[in-house]
């Protein structure tokens, strides 16, 4: 059983930090691409970063130069390093894994709320 556990949501104030961690556990072939999304509330949920096998990592433009995806291989873990937090960041964090074979994988989500 494969699961995913996200941790280290919480309530922040703006300019404040936050790291986020999923680790995965369980029986999984071939972990590719491995990414977190965010869902605030009212809106879709929307990529923010991703980073391949190989460390390629991409974000979406709103936390370009905020925000540092980064993984440990060893320890089937993906980190979210969120910096200069906005209130606009407010929002449930879930990871996603992708597998070689086309598998998807997500978690159950963190809260992250920004105070103003």
């Amino acid at each position: 059983q494969v699961q995913l556990v996200e941790s280290g949501g919480g309530l922040v104030q703006a300019g404040g930090s936050l790291r986020l961690s999923c680790v995965v556990s369980g029986s999984i072939f071939g972990i590719n691409a491995m990414g977190w999304y965010r869902q605030a509330p009212g809106k879709q949920r929307e990529l923010v970063a991703v980073i391949s096998s190989g460390g390629s990592t991409n974000y979406v433009d709103s936390v370009k130069g905020r925000f540092t995806i980064s993984r440990d291989n060893t320890k089937n873990t993906v980190y979210l390093q969120m910096n200069r937090l906005k209130p606009e960041d407010t929002a449930v964090y879930s990871c996603n894994v992708g597998t070689v074979i086309g598998i998807n994988y997500w978690g159950k989500g963190t809260l992250v709320t920004v105070s103003s």
